[in-house]
């Protein structure tokens, strides 16, 4: 892209830090103390836009790496929103309702001057919800008055959007089903395997078994599950959220979580946590085609090797875009005021979604490059340019 050296230095450099103590009283009558983080990218482009995960392996570094990344998939669907993200080190799964809404009010206050409908809108994450979102909320607008456009994923009583929910996995399977149409192939002639079965790896596999896709194996944070003959996906789902886990789904055959991604099939989508894919166990994948539906689940050290061994990958910052595209759209409803159909917002989402992917696909392939770069130049060159018209970064020469 030539560059220079000091326009990548501002676009490797985060506008704003903040790291809060959080203490909360739990319900055995102790006080626990939390560390919070919240790391605003850049807003060149429009208002800072970006999730908040609640998980143990939480830091700084890694909240700083996710709202960059933010910047980028914004700025690559032609959204008018900068690049933010947000974490609290902890583990959910330990804690009370009480004891996170406790925890989420804490976190309010200690970023509460730095998010807000026109500076920072935060979103569901790892382990954060529809619910979650209604405290923030609620919070917020006990200090500025109703707020409903300070965050995203609400639930629909509050000012949430029809097709939220499910928005970033019906946009992993909207992309999968158009390399499917590049590749002249029939989805319902396809297999795929969904590793995580969290929100978005659930909607994805259910999303791709609605279109025929063949989903051979799924797997959580316990056990996978393996069918060759393809997993009932709406029965899993129910399994899992009655069980808390797979495990002891009789709908398939259980094998270790990890197995799921050395399963044959023709569609990876790895849809949890980072770096999941490495030197260990790359050589040992059957499929040919990695949709990232997770943030970076292919270790940066390992995906140089992909190529040489007849994997292609299709990027995080397009795979998963559409749950931060039906944000948006929920952002807008908030500002007007006004509800969306159901209709329009599906309709909206297969636009931007196939739009993104077209333009990734045209340029990869006219400078025989990787889907990856092609995606990354084509959301840099966006910030770029909308830096240089604002005045905000000037090239002296």
């Amino acid at each position: 892209m030539s560059l220079d050296s000091e326009l990548r230095q501002w676009l490797n450099t985060s506008f704003r830090e903040l790291s809060v103590r959080m203490p909360v009283r739990m319900d055995d009558g102790n006080v626990r103390v939390f560390s919070g983080y919240r790391v605003q990218h850049n807003n060149v482009r429009g208002p800072h836009k970006g999730g908040l995960r609640y998980h143990p392996g939480v830091s700084l570094g890694d909240v700083r790496g996710l709202a960059a990344w933010m910047t980028w998939k914004c700025a690559l669907l032609d959204l008018p929103l900068g690049g933010a993200k947000g974490g609290i080190t902890c583990n959910p799964k330990d804690m009370s309702p009480g004891e996170l809404e406790r925890l989420t009010r804490e976190y309010v206050h200690g970023t509460g001057d730095l998010i807000g409908p026109l500076k920072d809108i935060p979103a569901p994450d790892i382990n954060t919800n529809a619910r979650i979102m209604g405290w923030i909320m609620d919070e917020y607008s006990k200090r500025q008055g109703y707020s409903p456009g300070v965050v995203t994923g609400k639930p629909i009583e509050l000012g949430g959007s029809h097709g939220r929910e499910d928005a970033t996995g019906r946009g992993v399977s909207m992309i999968v089903s158009r390399w499917a149409d590049k590749e002249n192939r029939r989805l319902d002639q396809t297999t795929a395997v969904v590793q995580g079965f969290g929100n978005v790896g659930y909607h994805a596999a259910l999303h791709l078994s609605y279109l025929g896709c063949r989903v051979v194996a799924v797997s959580d944070s316990v056990t996978g599950i393996i069918n060759k003959h393809g997993l009932d996906i709406e029965a899993a789902g129910r399994h899992k959220k009655k069980n808390g886990s797979l495990a002891g789904f009789a709908g398939g055959d259980s094998v270790p979580q990890d197995e799921v991604l050395t399963f044959k099939c023709d569609y990876l989508i790895p849809s949890a946590l980072q770096n999941v894919i490495h030197g260990g166990n790359f050589e040992k994948l059957q499929a040919r085609i990695i949709f990232e539906a997770a943030n970076g689940p292919i270790c940066p050290y390992t995906e140089p090797k992909l190529p040489g061994a007849g994997i292609t990958v299709l990027p995080d910052i397009l795979v998963n875009g559409g749950g931060v595209t039906v944000s948006y759209f929920e952002w807008v409803q908030n500002i007007q005021h006004f509800q969306w159909k159901s209709d329009i917002i599906q309709k909206e989402l297969q636009s931007t979604m196939h739009r993104a992917f077209d333009q990734v696909m045209a340029l990869a392939e006219k400078r025989n490059i990787s889907f990856r770069i092609a995606a990354y130049i084509l959301a840099i060159d966006k910030v770029v340019r909308a830096g240089h018209l604002r005045g905000i970064y000037q090239t002296q020469h």
